[in-house]
């Protein structure tokens, strides 16, 4: 009997605003064969009406058999309770600045690693959905550069774990590493 491709255990999705990288990381969630679980990382208690918009489009194109967790941010604890699951984080750049008023770069990185690990002991096939920051102009404020170079770390953080990674330009994935299907 042939068995299906596997995903890769992680997947990295990068992209830029509106460039297609959620709607690629859902599908291929969607061709793991596994049950997905997908992690929005927005805290929607802080969000104005504009991302409400965008979070309610995000919820209408989900599939009403995924589990949705919404306003979790300690992913060792979530991917422990999803083991054996497709868990879609979307996105590492929301969770990173979540996080990063509370605890300083180096916990944040490796809270980041950490979470990293869980997912591989709970049997995670892992699609983070990330933005790609340092393509854009350099941010005029202190705060505004140290959020983009946290960003930029983080990706390269998990781009060097991942299985796959690929870059969304105009919907278009551009594959960076590894296959989609191995």
């Amino acid at each position: 009997i042939a068995r299906p491709p596997m995903s890769p255990r992680l997947s990295l999705i990068l992209g830029g605003a509106r460039s297609g990288k959620s709607s690629r990381a859902e599908l291929l969630a969607t061709s793991s064969g596994r049950p997905v679980a997908y992690v929005a990382t927005c805290a929607t208690d802080l969000a104005d009406s504009e991302m409400h918009a965008r979070l309610d489009l995000h919820r209408a194109r989900r599939p009403a058999h995924w589990r949705t967790i919404e306003n979790r941010f300690d992913l060792p604890a979530v991917f422990a309770e999803n083991a054996g699951s497709a868990v879609l984080l979307d996105c590492l750049t929301l969770w990173l600045s979540y996080q990063c008023e509370s605890m300083p770069e180096v916990e944040l990185l490796a809270l980041l690693d950490k979470s990293l690990a869980e997912a591989r002991v709970h049997d995670i096939t892992l699609f983070v959905v990330s933005n790609e920051l340092g393509m854009g102009l350099v941010p005029s404020s202190p705060l505004g550069r140290t959020f983009r170079d946290l960003c930029g770390r983080a990706n390269q953080r998990v781009a060097a774990q991942a299985d796959y990674v690929e870059f969304q330009i105009a919907g278009l994935p551009l594959v960076l590493k590894g296959s989609p299907q191995s």
